[in-house]
């Protein structure tokens, strides 16, 4: 099998936490190297025409230079496993010991997420009763 060796992660351009979380992403030295796409984006639908962008823009999404798709979890599992500082972290979040840490802060920070974003209708768009189509920033839990 060959190894990785560059990773796209797709993000959600318009989530505030996803676009913090770029930004951190791009600050921590890379073993292998991470390119940040907006999901959804023309450059995402050109370069991956193939994949789900819908579900790529309700979860982090991370596509690998053979074709490797990874989601939820496991996308988040491998961004760490792609920085120097954190690869061993990641490593430990894909055993079975880990794996419940990694889904729930996927959880969470879909949760935070969704608060950030503001509430939606069912139709999708956001509630017109937040003034710019985003609510408050939510903040700290208790």
């Amino acid at each position: 099998m060959t190894p990785v060796g560059r990773l796209t992660v797709l993000y959600d351009a318009d989530c505030p936490l996803c676009v913090h979380l770029r930004h951190w992403l791009l600050r921590q030295r890379q073993l292998v190297p991470l390119d940040l796409v907006p999901a959804g984006s023309q450059r995402a639908r050109r370069l991956f025409p193939d994949l789900d962008h819908a579900a790529a823009l309700r979860e982090i999404t991370v596509v690998g230079d053979r074709g490797q798709v990874y989601r939820a979890s496991a996308a988040w599992i491998v961004c760490l496993w792609a920085l120097a500082e954190h690869r061993p972290r990641a490593h430990w979040l894909a055993t079975p010991a880990g794996q419940p840490f990694a889904r729930a802060t996927v959880l969470a920070a879909a949760k935070w997420r969704e608060a950030l974003k503001g509430p939606e209708r069912r139709d999708g768009h956001p509630d017109p009763s937040c003034d710019t189509g985003r609510c408050e920033v939510p903040g700290p839990p208790g």
